[in-house]
């Protein structure tokens, strides 16, 4: 499967943001914040700025000091049960390898304190979302670093492995990221990933496959969902999320009312 998108500015209907249209200097306190098309949410203030020294937009979003602060970028919501696939793709990095990161979706988001959907430590994932999720984790509280795939609902894991899928991603500060995450309309979901986010002009880069929900209790596909890209600090330092692009689709609810 190959992953990413070609150009920037596509013009076309997935929901999100390549961020071309720089607002430097945007801080941020309480409430959601619309930033060139996608909404933000934090625990805490902080700031955002844009990236200068590579091309194509890329945000910067400076989390707030404070020791499990996090913020997210959202888009949505999305009902899989009006047609799938639905789907979320973002390409990211941070600046530090003490925090957590959730890429994906997720049915619970407290648009005032946002929490983590799924946090990993030592080697257990815990499933703080009261509603439906799949995604991907990356938490620097767990004894092996790694994005681990993962659904959950009602609190507990649904569709596989309880402590998530390895992607056997190589970690570092300020390396390119990309996950997608796919939900089908029946509640079957896949979530590809990709370490290699920088490639030769001459291709794009691959995603692997990390894992597919398909057996057991599912999420509900008529449940509504937000796409989701989350950091969180794992100390008290600001750390910095920077983001190529967020996208997601999803079908349109066509019932007469």
């Amino acid at each position: 499967m190959a992953g990413g998108f070609g150009k920037t500015g596509l013009g076309v209907m997935p929901a999100g943001s390549d961020f071309l249209a720089p607002d430097n200097d945007l801080t941020w306190g309480t409430g959601t914040v619309l930033i060139d098309g996608v909404g933000f949410v934090s625990v805490n203030e902080g700031s955002f700025e844009w990236t200068i020294d590579e091309p194509g937009g890329i945000l910067a979003v400076t989390m707030d000091t404070g020791d499990d602060d996090n913020g997210a970028l959202f888009l949505g919501r999305f009902e899989p049960g009006d047609g799938g696939p639905t789907w979320m793709e973002a390409r990211f990095k941070y600046s530090n390898v003490d925090c957590a990161i959730y890429a994906g979706f997720t049915e619970t988001l407290a648009l005032d304190t946002p929490v983590m959907p799924a946090e990993f430590a030592t080697s257990t994932m815990t499933y703080q979302g009261t509603g439906g999720m799949v995604g991907f984790n990356y938490d620097v509280d767990g004894s092996t670093d790694d994005f681990r795939a993962l659904m959950g609902d009602g609190g507990a894991a649904a569709g596989g492995a309880g402590n998530g899928t390895r992607a056997s991603a190589t970690l570092t500060a300020d390396r390119w990221f990309i996950a997608r995450v796919v939900i089908e309309a029946g509640g079957q979901a896949e979530c590809w990933f990709s370490d290699i986010g920088h490639v030769a002009a001459s291709g794009y880069p691959r995603l692997r496959l990390i894992a597919r929900f398909s057996t057991g209790t599912l999420i509900t596909p008529t449940d509504q969902f937000y796409a989701v890209l989350m950091l969180e600090n794992r100390s008290a330092n600001a750390r910095v999320l920077e983001v190529d692009y967020i996208y997601a689709e999803g079908g349109r609810d066509w019932r007469a009312d």
